[in-house]
């Protein structure tokens, strides 16, 4: 081995090349996997077609299915506490404190974050297709706050400096902590955002229809996109996991090329 040195970090890179790509490659078949169920889920709107599939399926039923739609309030909307008429039917208010204090050992200020608030409201609403009327048909979204995925669109964020006075000095100095900021944001789910949910469907008395957490062990989700662009973003995920195999994959092999023909090269020329 003395006579043919091989750099270490060269033979980590190749190592974590290759252990890296079967990672990734690892997480491209996940996601494929997640692909191929989510194109096997029927896609509906709210419409007559889904109140006749409803009619016709036992227990007026449907176990899990994707609905697509607009949000719209089933009575008065939350008007956002920061936004000019901006109406939501799901509202989250978080407000988060940053402080300093005095760490002795180090003697250097620190920063943490304390005192975090979060406000949760939220007002009825379903989904019904586009142009469509208040008297047309329309899904119920049944306990929204319930479901997965980032529905929610941050439309304030603000970062207030504190502000410091002698008798705020004072106080600090005798304490060893000093208020930073104060951090606000909300996040909306406003009105007339195109969502598409993913759960069980349930008719009741003739024409309302509800969107529901599935009974087994399949995830309720509220994805705020139409299903097209939901099913972009994960074939685009699964391409990006099947890249990164690549590249890593032809970076190890390259690496471990190059080791085996310096290898040989040096054999030859003893041999010579």
């Amino acid at each position: 081995m003395s006579d043919f040195p091989i750099n270490p970090l060269v033979l980590v890179g190749v190592g974590s090349s290759f252990a890296f790509s079967g990672l990734f490659y690892h997480l491209y078949q996940e996601k494929k996997e997640e692909i191929r169920k989510l194109k096997e889920i029927p896609l509906f709107r709210p419409d007559q077609l889904l109140v006749k599939l409803l009619n016709a399926s036992p227990h007026k039923r449907l176990q899990y299915v994707a609905v697509e739609g607009l949000v719209q309030a089933d009575g008065e909307p939350l008007a956002s506490q920061f936004v000019p008429r901006s109406f939501a039917v799901i509202q989250k208010i978080t407000v988060e404190e940053h402080w300093k204090y005095w760490n002795s050992i180090s003697r250097t200020w620190n920063s943490r974050k304390m005192n975090r608030t979060e406000t949760n409201n939220s007002v009825p609403f379903s989904l019904v297709c586009p142009g469509a009327y208040v008297s047309d048909l329309y899904v119920k979204v049944q306990n929204p706050l319930e479901a997965s995925g980032c529905y929610l669109e941050r439309v304030y964020h603000r970062v207030r400096r504190a502000e410091e006075g002698l008798v705020d000095l004072v106080v600090q100095g005798l304490s060893g902590e000093k208020p930073m900021a104060r951090e606000e944001s909300e996040e909306l789910l406003r009105v007339g955002t195109t969502v598409t949910g993913f759960g069980e469907v349930v008719l009741e008395g003739g024409q309302v229809m509800r969107l529901q957490a599935p009974q087994d062990s399949r995830r309720y989700i509220l994805a705020p996109t139409d299903y097209r662009s939901f099913m972009d973003s994960h074939e685009s995920s699964a391409k990006m996991w099947k890249v990164l195999t690549a590249v890593c994959g032809v970076t190890g092999a390259s690496l471990l090329g190059g080791i085996i023909y310096n290898l040989v090269g040096k054999q030859d020329d003893r041999s010579k």
